[in-house]
Order: structure tokens, then sequence, then C-alpha cells
């Protein structure tokens, strides 16, 4: 063994640390990789700098594009809005549907766009109809995560398995090349989760209506001098009759009265603190004769000599999920200023409903002592310009953007689906590579004005850009110094007189567990050259090894941290831990015991 072998293996071993135990952001660590290679010669300048311009890298970004464009033109929505038909269906029956669909978008969509569309229309169904979220949450995560493994460009992974292995002189992966093994994992998923949802949340433990449900928003509006209701009634008000707005509290030169009757007369600067869904919220921002209360708002009102009327520009409303670590947990409005929103207005908060006293909650603060907790939801008005902002919020889920005026028509839904159905045509034909079909796409969405740069500037998850282009330098590492031909003879010694079908199946295992606690993307570039290496000095066909690190590496369901949307929605406080070990365990065995056959299958021995 020589230095350079030991300095790489020092170099993973911190990696996969850092990794784990989450120490630093994944983009962090990916600049540590290449800067610590580099700096003990391992890799030349060039080498390190590879994975911005490696083939995977600018496909994926191309794809995260093309997905934040379907996603802002409704497709993703689109296509999942068929759900809400199925709400009268038993849960023994919704759970195979749902995960059915939403793997079935996700072999085509960016996976995590896919969840987070899933979550929002799950999330409406349990409000409406009682629907128990979860119930359908957690095997959504699982299923968008499988349907992802079912196509070249269902994951980046897959994208990142094939680039290495073209590097290594195999011979490239076609578009469905592997689809059907997909589907049968998909299958299999489907049904071992259906038969363990029973080891799920159940309502009195950890019911989404009662750990996570959402009351409405809480905000303040005051009664303008143009008002129609000035003079009026509560009673004889659209307050009264509508089941989705509520008065809490009204103040008046100072009184607060906190349940005011319906026959308590409204006068001018009245403000009413108001429990109201997000449609009537948008309503009430549109009436002329209201006006929803912000921080700059108060400010004008103390002093309206010190503020200028603002330049009218484009705004919009987005919601903001707050993440366990939030910077803006134990924060209320007033003390969320625009430094920790970057810009952005707050305009009110979604609180996550409390049985054991709920009037409390409300009745006992006043509006801006509301603290944001985890779980909440925090309404702001953004504008264009400082749009792209809210995503430097750390553990900020934006779960939606709501255009005050909708821009996105139906002929730009059609186009941007046109688009995807064009790119997944050019590369399944092999007409086109697909990183060649990819970039004609973002082009095409951009031209076609289906998105625009600075969304696209805002929504792409940059992280991954960097994560993959800091950790392809360590393949290279790897076999300049020739760490991965080291290990691999470790292993064929290991691996003395054992059949194709053993060995496939510890490299399966392996990679499955090291991605339970280490990106995905980061496993999938650390072993695979090392299934190669082994597969060649076997001189078996290296595909079934390659397919069982791509698939293996993917199917990390036992920990909340091993893929993107098992930590989102683990992160939404409705499962525990044990919940991924138990059901992900369960499907984790079995998927790779009939993985580990299946591939092993075209073995000629």
């Amino acid at each position: 063994m020589t230095v350079e072998i030991i300095l790489v293996f020092i170099i993973l071993a911190i990696v996969i640390v850092f990794f784990a135990l989450e120490v630093f952001p994944v983009d962090k660590i990916a600049f540590f990789i290449m800067v610590s290679l580099l700096v003990t010669n391992i890799i030349s300048p060039e080498e390190a700098i590879s994975g911005f311009s490696n083939p995977a890298t600018i496909t994926v970004l191309a794809l995260m594009i093309i997905a934040i464009g379907l996603e802002t033109n409704g497709v993703i929505d689109w296509l999942a809005k068929g759900l809400r038909n199925f709400k009268g269906l038993p849960i023994y029956l919704m759970i195979p549907l749902f995960m059915l669909i939403a793997g079935g978008i996700s072999a085509f969509i960016n996976t995590t766009a896919v969840v987070i569309v899933f979550i929002k229309i799950i999330t409406e169904l349990s409000a409406k109809y009682n629907i128990p979220s979860e119930k359908l949450l957690l095997p959504i995560s699982f299923a968008g995560i499988i349907g992802g493994s079912c196509t070249l460009m269902g994951t980046s992974t897959n994208l990142i398995v094939n680039a290495i292995a073209v590097e290594r002189g195999v011979e490239k992966f076609s578009f469905f090349e592997f689809t059907w093994y997909g589907v049968i994992f998909l299958v299999i998923t489907i049904l071992t989760v259906t038969i363990f949802s029973r080891f799920l949340p159940k309502k009195k433990e950890t019911n989404l209506n009662e750990a996570y449900n959402l009351d409405e928003y809480i905000t303040t509006v005051i009664i303008n001098h143009d008002s129609k209701l000035i003079g009026r009634n509560i009673v004889d008000t659209f307050f009264y009759d509508n089941n989705d707005i509520e008065i809490l509290r009204l103040k008046r030169d100072g009184i607060i009265n906190d349940r005011p009757g319906k026959y308590t007369s409204l006068q001018e600067n009245d403000q009413l603190l108001l429990r109201s869904n997000l449609e009537n919220l948008v309503k009430l921002k549109e009436n002329k004769g209201l006006t929803i209360i912000k921080k700059s708002d108060a400010e004008k009102l103390l002093d309206p000599l010190k503020h200028e009327e603002p330049i009218e520009e484009s705004v919009q409303l987005v919601e903001l999920l707050m993440l366990p670590n939030s910077p803006l947990i134990g924060k209320n409005i007033n003390s969320v200023g625009a430094y920790d929103l970057h810009g952005a207005v707050p305009l009110a908060i979604k609180k996550r409903r409390s049985y054991i006293h709920p009037e409390s909650r409300i009745f006992g603060k006043k509006r801006d002592q509301i603290e944001l907790r985890v779980g909440d939801r925090l309404l702001v008005e953004v504008s264009q310009r400082t749009l792209s902002n809210l995503s430097k919020l750390e553990n900020i889920a934006i779960l939606q953007e709501h255009e005050e005026v909708d821009v996105s028509t139906k002929s730009k839904k059609y186009i941007s689906l046109g688009i995807l159905l064009l790119v997944i045509a050019l590369s399944a034909f092999s007409i086109f590579p697909i990183l060649k079909s990819a970039l004609v796409g973002c082009f095409l969405m951009i031209y076609f004005k289906c998105i625009d740069l600075g969304k696209i500037y805002s929504q792409v998850n940059w992280q991954i850009i960097f994560l993959l282009a800091g950790m392809i330098p360590l393949g290279v590492a790897m076999s300049n110094s020739g760490a991965d031909e080291w290990i691999s003879a470790r292993l064929l010694e290991l691996f003395d007189d054992q059949t194709g079908t053993v060995i496939v199946g510890i490299l399966f295992l392996v990679t499955m567990i090291m991605s339970g606690f280490v990106s995905n993307n980061a496993t999938a570039i650390i072993i695979t050259p090392i299934a190669i290496t082994i597969a060649l000095a076997l001189k078996l066909d290296p595909k079934p090894f390659i397919l069982a690190i791509m698939f293996a590496a993917n199917f990390s369901f036992f920990t909340p941290v091993g893929y993107q949307t098992n930590t989102i929605i683990y992160g939404m406080g409705i499962y525990r831990f044990r919940h991924f070990l138990i059901i992900g365990g369960a499907v984790s065995l079995v998927l790779w015991i009939v993985g580990s056959l299946l591939l092993s299958s075209s073995f000629t021995n």
C-alpha cells in the first residue's frame, strides 16, 4: 500500500464521517474533497475541477431545470391531481395506487419535486376528507425513490453511475435498458409497504391531524376609510357566513376585544385578527377596502413622512415550512425582519394545531407574539427582484408559490409537457445522447418562456450540483492512486471461489448499507469503480455489477437521512426513526434478496 493510497483512504474516511454525522452541508464537504486531494497532489488542478464539466453533472443540472419548468407550469400537479378522485378508497387500496402513480411520474421527473407536490396534495386531502396522511407520505417517498431508478434520467445516481461506466470502457446504458428491473422492484416495494403499513403511525399516535395538521393562516387586516364594511355588523359581512374565515380579535383605539360578537359594528381603522385559509387570504389582499398589516405598514403608520411610496413591482406569495433547526424558529412576525427573510415580508403564520388548549394559543397571545415552531408555515410576500434570495434560507422548505396573477397558462402547461416528452423520445430512441436531449429541453423551456432564468437560479438545488462536482474528483483520485485496484484485489481474495450471485449480493448489501448514511451519489461514485474492476478481473459481464450499485445506492430506505425525500418527510415531524427502520428495513431486505438473484441471473458460469 502506497502513501497516496493511504492518503486517499484517510480523506475518504473523513468524508464518510462528515456525511454520516452531517457535520457540514454536502456542498462544503464537496469542496473539502477537491481541496484536500489537490493539496496532497493526488489529483491535478484540472482533475480537481473536472466534475463541473462532467457530462453527468451537466445532465443533472439540465434535468433539474426541466423539472422546475414542469412544476412552475403545473404539469406535475396536473399529472397527480387525479389522486383527489380516489379519496373514497380504503387505505389499503389507496397506498398502492398513490405509490404506483408517484413512482411512474418519478421515472421521468425529478423525484424530490414529485414528492413535494404529493405532500401538498395529500395534505389537502387530509384537511378536506380526513384521509390519514401518515399512511401515505412515507410510502410516497419510497415509491418516488424506486420510480426514479427505473430510467436513465430518473435520478442523478443513474446518470453518474452511467458516466463512470463509460469512462471505464463499459458500454453506456440506453434510456430504458434497466427499466424492467425497476418495475419489478417498484411492484415489490408497493406490496411490501402495503403489507407493513400497519406499522405506520396511527391516528392516536401521530396522526397528521394531531401531530402536524395545520390551522388556517393567522393575520391582521385594517379597515380602510373607503371600505364597504364600515358601519356594518359582523353578522352582515362575509366574515360571518364564510366558514373559512373568522374574526378572532378586534382592536379599536388601543382597546382589544378578544371575542367580538356578531352584532359588533365595524369602523374605520379597526384592526382585525383573522383566521383564514389561503384562498380567502389572497382575496383579502386584493380587497381595496382592507389592508393586510405588515411590519413595513406599521412603520408607515407610525411615521409616514419617513416612507416614500414604493415603486410598483410584481410580487407573489410564497409559503415556507419550518423544518428542524430553522433559524426562524422561536421568532414572531415582528422579530422576523427583512434580513432573516432576505427581503421578503411576512404576512401570516399557519400554526400546528394544539388539541390541549386550542384557544389559548391564539387568544392568549397578540398576533405579533405568536412564535414560529417546527411544522409551522409562514406566508411571505416577495418581489420578483428578491425571490431568488429565498433559496438562501437554511432548513426552510419552500412549499409553493402563489402568483398574484396566474401567469401559467394552459398552453405553457402543454408546451412544458411536450418538451419533457421530446427529451424522453430523443434519448430513448438514441437520436441524441441524454445530455444533448436535456440541453435541448432546457433551451426550449427558456425559449418558449415556460421558465425564466431568475427562477432557475433560485430553485436549482445547487448543493447536489456541487456534491457531484466535488465527488467526481474522488473517483479520479482512487484511480490515480490505485486505491480502487487495491480494494478490488483484497475483495477478490475474499470472493475467491464464490459465485457471481454471492459477489453481486455482497456488493449490493454493502452499497445499500452505506447509502443509508452517506449520500447515494457519493456512495455510487466510491463503489462503482471497484465493482467494475472486480467484474473485469473475474471476466464477468460488468453490467450486472454496475446495476447492483446503481439500484442499491438509491435504495436507502431504512434511515431518514440517506435520500433527500426521506429527510423532507422525516423533518415534518410525523414519523420516527423506527418507522424507517422497520418498514424501510423490510423493503431493503426483500429488494436485496430479489435484486441479487435477478441481476446475477444473466451470468453464464
